[in-house]
């Protein structure tokens, strides 16, 4: 496992020993590295390797499918 050194800003190294001293975490690298994740996860980042052709086609078929219901006949007319 890598280790980093980093300085973070007072008010965000209260809000991780609050967190720890809470009991959402059992120590402070603990919930470094799990909001590290989190944090990674929110910004949706993925490498060539997880992407996959399916993933594409499924969200492609969905969207192709859709249709603007101010385009659908509705017979009203003037």
């Amino acid at each position: 496992m890598s280790r980093i050194k980093l300085s973070l800003p007072d008010q965000v190294d209260s809000d991780i020993q609050r967190l720890v001293d809470q009991g959402e975490f059992l120590n402070r690298d603990q919930a470094v590295e799990d909001l590290l994740k989190r944090g990674i996860s929110a910004y949706n980042v993925t490498t060539d390797e997880s992407e996959s052709p399916v993933d594409d086609e499924m969200f492609g078929q969905t969207t192709n499918e859709q249709q603007d219901p101010a385009q659908m006949d509705d017979d009203y007319g003037f």
